[in-house]
């Protein structure tokens, strides 16, 4: 074999004299002195819902925005009473809490992302995870209890 047709491995050049493609070296193959690791598939999960929530709240939002502002008479129309009125039906109480609940966790859920990628520190990424935590779970239940508990007979 001739050194023209020896791959060169050298940091100045991947490739073959005879075959201008790039030579790619094997990846590793496990051994066993390879630790095996308990993956998990929560990004995989985190990004589907990320794009499934997305569609979901596009739609509820966008008939929300519709419904109440254009088919409803405006924002003029929106007080106390026309709350009331709504929360009285089962069906706006339940689209008001699917909107609540994936506004939130997909808030929570894309910050998260963020703190990971920003956050350089294992200390500081724990408590800001924690305080973003705490402020989501705060907020989806007081949310839903206010549209459970709203009583329209306050006045």
């Amino acid at each position: 074999m001739s050194a023209e047709t020896t791959p060169v491995n050298d940091a100045t050049s991947l490739y073959d004299a005879d075959n201008p493609a790039p030579v790619i070296e094997a990846p590793r193959k496990r051994t066993g002195k390879t630790p095996k690791t308990t993956r998990t598939n929560f990004e995989l999960y985190g990004w589907l819902f990320m794009r499934l929530s997305g569609i979901v709240l596009v739609v509820l939002v966008l008939g929300h925005l519709l419904i109440q502002l254009m088919l409803d008479g405006g924002v003029s129309k929106i007080g106390f009473a026309f709350v009331a009125g709504r929360w009285a039906s089962p069906f706006w109480q339940a689209w008001d809490l699917i909107m609540l609940w994936l506004a939130m966790l997909h808030g929570a859920n894309g910050l998260r992302t963020v703190i990971n990628d920003y956050a350089q520190r294992d200390n500081t990424r724990f408590w800001l995870k924690m305080l973003l935590y705490t402020a989501t779970v705060f907020t989806v239940l007081l949310g839903t209890l206010v549209i459970f508990t709203f009583d329209p007979n306050i006045r």
